[in-house]
């Protein structure tokens, strides 16, 4: 299968994630994941899902907020379900990104309010890959936004701006349950978010 919503399995080492795409992987409890940004200032989406006989719990970012008491994950510090499981551990951060957890995924109301119709985006991307996995959600929840710049401003806006992260920057993240982790390469190409130009996204497993 060649589209851009195969699902991988965890046993596979290295996955490349074109620009403007997604893939879904199997992880189980205790191995771990590297996100690579290779070019730089590429965003990377990243969704983990717990799928058992009671249905489907997810990676919630406010949970994990409310949990940690913090805006930015930090090394050492978790990610939280919507049933305030434990479910991801940030192991290693090597990027200069605060890694929003502020934003949705770009979807097709936001480009068709900048003029774009039919343009990729990471809210289809997900769910086009959690279709072909089998599994339903009551609610898009929001990603983990790896590498992205969107600080609050000093005034209360809030303003995404390029990333700064650097070629070969990345993230380790520990799986504290089994997992259906997606992860998707941004698609917005006309703002600054991802320097101007979508890249792809490399993701190893360990």
């Amino acid at each position: 299968m060649e589209d851009d919503f195969e699902v991988e399995r965890h046993q596979q080492y290295r996955t490349e994630i074109p620009p403007q795409s997604g893939r879904g992987f199997r992880v189980q409890k205790g191995e771990c994941l590297r996100v690579i940004d290779p070019e730089g200032q590429q965003v990377a989406d990243l969704w983990a899902f717990v799928v058992s006989s009671d249905g489907v719990d997810w990676l919630s970012t406010s949970q994990t907020r409310d949990i940690t008491e913090r805006m930015f994950p930090v090394p050492g510090k978790s990610f939280y379900s919507e049933q305030a499981n434990q479910v991801l551990t940030l192991i290693e951060d090597n990027s200069p990104c605060p890694h929003d957890m502020l934003f949705p995924a770009c979807n097709r109301g936001l480009y068709e309010r900048a003029g774009f119709r039919s343009h990729p985006n990471c809210r289809d991307n997900l769910l086009g890959i959690l279709s072909k996995a089998g599994i339903s959600l009551p609610i898009v929840p929001d990603p983990v936004n790896l590498f992205q710049r969107s600080e609050p401003q000093p005034d209360g806006r809030l303003e995404v701006i390029a990333s700064d992260n650097p070629p070969g920057g990345n993230v380790l993240l520990r799986a504290d349950a089994d997992l259906f982790v997606v992860i998707t390469a941004c698609s917005v190409d006309y703002h600054p978010t991802n320097g101007g130009c979508c890249t792809g996204i490399v993701v190893e497993h360990q």
